[in-house]
This record gives C-alpha cells, structure tokens and sequence, in this order.
C-alpha cells in the first residue's frame, strides 16, 4: 500500500542528538526530498535544540522544522521567545515551536525547584507573550507554538494560550478525550513510534526500546493508569498489551489503520517516530521512512 499526497503523516520525529553534523544534515534534505512537512528534534541533554535548529534550516529549503519539544527548565521565556523569532525570521517562517515541562530531572539537574506543571507552562507562555520589547522586523512570520501534554489540565491551559498541543505516544482513546478538551479548532499532533515489521519479536522489541525510559516516570504511569494498565503492565520490560497499545507495529495497511484511528479520533496530523527494525542499523528505518512519505507514489 503506496503512501500518497493526502498522508496522514505531517511530520517525523528524529533523534538529532545521536547523529552526526553532516550526517543529520543529509538526513533532513532527505527528508525535505521525500515531501515531509515538517521535521521535529528533541531536546534531551544532548545539542542545544535551537542552535540545531538553526543550522537544519540554515541547510534546507523548504521542510519545517519544529522543537519536539524544547523542555522549559532549559531557558527563560525571553529566550525561548528571542530563539523562536529569529529563527522563524530567518527562515521565512519555516520554524514551529514546541514546549514542554519535562521531568523533574530537566530541574534538578539545573538546580531549580520543579513547580506545578500547569502553572509553570501558563506563566512561562504569557511571559513569551507578554509587553517585554523585542525587536524584530514588524513582518516577521508569526511563531505557531505548541505544548506537549497529556494530562486534561494541561490540555486545557494549552486551548487558552497556545495555538496547539502535541501528545506522545499514546492511543486513539487518549486522542479524542485530547481533542474534546482541546476544543475543534487547535491543532492536535500526535507523536506516534512505529515499527514496519510483521513480526511479533521484531516489533515489540522495536517498542520496548521506546517505552524503556519513560516507564519508571510517575508522569507515564499515572497516564497509563487512566486508560486501564496497571504496574504489572509497567515492570519488567512493559507488557506486550501496553506496547502494542503505544507503539504501532505492523504491514503498512496495519500502520495506516492505526494513524486512521487517531485522524477519526481528532488529531490533525501524525508525527512519525520510525524505530528502527535492527536497533545497530539505523539505516533500517529507511523502508518505514520512504513507504509512508508524502511524495511515494
């Protein structure tokens, strides 16, 4: 089943961290190439995302590329809201701006307090907003900003001062409880890993190795727990029901019924995470990559 122009799929989630310059720059006019939207890169402990960002738009033309997401622990309001002007001025517009809270390990390591999620992200996104001057050309494109969350209240701060949320790796169930509490007219993305394998051992190890850092979080725990896992479906390794509830593994018309299921539930685009078939060939995400891409006919 040949991907197409209509593909659910409006951008693809890369680990820029693990890769190398001229490598992820290669990467992502690949990507531009193959007729993907957008291009998102994370913010872990790794490059500074912004800088990053800078030089994958430096180096393409046309492909977006967005913070997937920026942790707010990492810089001030001012200068998250310096770095996503000048970087969408400088590129004609082409940067998206994610934000997220993190962990508290984003704070402690800095030693900072970690404060309440909602009321920290609320109060950062208005000092963004706020009457500090800050100098750009009066035409300047305008900075699409995006929250990551999960959690219904931080959703619904997101409808108030954000244009819209991203979820991660969740299942079409939490995608319509997001966009009920979202409201029709933000935008809903959501962050789905995928493994193209038909085989069970392949797929769901592709999938453990997703899940693995984030099942002692309390944060993913709690969010599990609301859809009917339980701490044995989080120990050892994670159960084979909460991967294959998280992470979507399959043929490409398996793949594609899934995606479906989150577009009928709300979403209004896919970000794919393509996990790798061989975890020591990273090139074995490739035949995910080019089937699902916008331009395959």
């Amino acid at each position: 089943m040949a991907a197409h122009a209509n593909s659910p799929v409006t951008g693809i989630m890369t680990g820029a961290d693990s890769m190398r310059p001229a490598s992820l720059i290669a990467h992502a006019r690949k990507l531009e190439e193959l007729g993907y939207p957008a291009m998102w890169i994370t913010d872990i402990f790794g490059r500074e995302i912004y800088v990053t960002a800078g030089q994958l738009l430096a180096n393409t033309e046309s492909i977006k590329v967005a913070t997937g997401i920026a942790h707010i622990y990492g810089r001030d309001a001012i200068a998250s809201e310096q770095a996503g002007r000048t970087l969408s001025e400088f590129s004609g517009g082409r940067f998206i701006q994610g934000l997220g809270v993190s962990h508290p390990v984003a704070a402690e390591m800095r030693g900072v307090p970690w404060e309440n999620p909602v009321t920290k992200m609320r109060e950062y996104v208005l000092a963004m907003r706020g009457p500090v001057p800050i100098h750009t050309p009066t035409d300047a494109p305008p900075v699409p900003l995006y929250i990551a969350a999960h959690g219904p209240k931080m959703i619904a701060m997101a409808a108030e001062v954000a244009d819209g949320v991203n979820t991660y790796m969740q299942p079409p169930s939490h995608t319509a409880e997001t966009r009920a509490t979202l409201g029709p007219d933000k935008v809903l993305t959501v962050v789905q890993p995928t493994c193209l394998t038909t085989d069970p051992e392949v797929g769901r190890a592709a999938g453990r190795r997703a899940l693995s850092i984030y099942l002692p979080l309390p944060a993913y725990q709690r969010q599990w727990a609301t859809h009917g896992f339980t701490e044995a479906d989080w120990s050892d390794g994670g159960s084979d029901r909460l991967v294959d509830a998280h992470i979507v593994w399959g043929d490409e018309e398996t793949i594609r019924s899934r995606y479906q299921e989150h577009i009928d539930a709300g979403a209004t685009g896919i970000s794919l995470g393509a996990l790798p078939t061989d975890p020591a060939d990273p090139k074995s995400v490739w035949p995910l990559v080019e089937s699902l891409a916008p331009s395959s006919t």
